[in-house]
């Protein structure tokens, strides 16, 4: 499977919008493309802040602004699935 192209990416998002804003997603697939699409750019910083702590020489600014990126990854995944997790502690 290839990944989408950009306008691919926003057309499927627009269709997405526009299902959930009009109820009719039955099988919450809108949903779940919104909530993965929403998630990845979090996830994407923590990617982002990893690769920029290991270059640095695992400098502490860069160990900390990756701790933050993870704690905020796992509060947009955590928030309403009703599970609570601790920090790394890294």
């Amino acid at each position: 499977m290839g990944t989408p192209t950009e306008e691919e990416l926003e057309t499927a998002l627009a269709e997405a919008r526009r299902l959930r804003e009009s109820g009719d997603d039955p099988h919450f697939i809108a949903k779940a493309l919104l909530n993965c699409h929403y998630q990845m750019a979090f996830l994407q910083d923590v990617l982002h802040a990893a690769e920029s702590y290991l270059r640095s020489g695992l400098a502490e600014h860069e160990h900390t602004r990756l701790q933050i990126a993870i704690d905020r990854a796992r509060e947009i995944a955590d928030r309403g699935s009703h599970r609570e997790q601790g920090t790394l502690g890294l």
